[in-house]
């Protein structure tokens, strides 16, 4: 797997890596979640990107136990929620997550969106005080528009931001407008989730120009939206032919035409779009149950 220096931080970090949302959801899908995550490592994604509201807390613990033993060889990452933002609230959810991901420090530490009920001042602060302690090592956000960066950026006393963490994918390329060129101005790290979408590239011009490389739709896309040095993604996948597929994405190099044959088909918005989740997130912010806590 390539990497690529990460944001301002310049730890190299796999430009592919996987994603855990709705992992956790089905106790009857642990086993198979929990290998599916262990092969990725072993084809090379080695950034398993988490969060403590994805299966109230269950997917941090299948991380947990994919990483055991091999916890030197992965970026781990996971988020607090804005509902739990505030200086103390923040100290209390990254030891939470420590404690299910059963290691001693994370790799990067973000807030999972825009919180409106705590300034981000305290989140920021917390997370400084984190990386003091040793339990962090770097600091992001997720879904941060250009102004809420700024604020958190101005937040900061000693620590750099890295990292924003965004949808991208063909159907959403908003952040190409403004927010993507703020982050290569100011060195951070642009992850973006949820980069197949509900496919739909599978035919047209993505197939014709996976056929023309001897590839898939899927590793095409992921190749486009891994295309400038700021990017990065991070597919879920379960199923090992996708692990295998999404490894190999980075193995051979688009051309100038191929590219702007994708931004004919798949043209990123004329008018500017948040990057901020959609009014229904917050119902789904639910803490993690007191039993994901031990």
């Amino acid at each position: 797997m390539i990497t690529r220096p990460f944001g301002a931080s310049g730890y190299p970090v796999a430009v592919i890596g996987q994603g855990t949302s709705g992992m956790g959801e089905r106790r009857s899908a642990r086993k198979d979640e929990v290998a599916a995550l262990r092969l990725g490592l072993d084809l090379g994604l080695t950034h398993i990107d988490t969060a403590e509201m994805y299966g109230n807390g269950e997917a941090e613990e299948i991380v947990g136990e994919a990483i055991a033993g091999r916890r030197a060889e992965v970026f781990v990452t996971t988020k607090v929620l804005p509902s739990h933002a505030s200086y103390d609230g923040t100290l209390r959810a990254c030891e939470a997550s420590l404690r299910r991901l059963k290691t001693n420090y994370l790799d990067l530490y973000l807030i999972h969106w825009w919180s409106e009920r705590h300034p981000v001042a305290d989140t920021m602060r917390a997370m400084e005080t984190l990386v003091g302690r040793g339990l962090v090592r770097f600091l992001g956000v997720s879904n941060f528009d250009v102004a809420q960066l700024k604020a958190a950026q101005a937040a900061l006393t000693g620590e750099p931001l890295v990292c924003n963490q965004v949808l991208y994918h063909l159907g959403a390329r908003g952040i190409e407008g403004e927010l993507l060129p703020y982050c290569e101005r100011e060195g951070f790290a642009v992850v973006g989730y949820t980069p197949l979408a509900r496919g739909g590239y599978a035919r047209g011009v993505v197939a014709q120009i996976a056929k023309k490389y001897g590839r898939t739709p899927r590793q095409v896309v992921l190749n486009f939206l891994t295309r400038r040095p700021a990017l990065f993604t991070i597919p879920k996948a379960s199923r090992p032919e996708h692990l295998r597929e999404n490894a190999a994405a980075l193995e051979f190099t688009l051309s100038a035409e191929d590219v702007a044959r994708i931004d004919r088909a798949f043209p990123p918005p004329r008018r500017r779009r948040s990057t901020r989740p959609r009014p229904g997130a917050a119902a789904r912010s639910r803490p993690p149950s007191s039993r994901a806590r031990a």
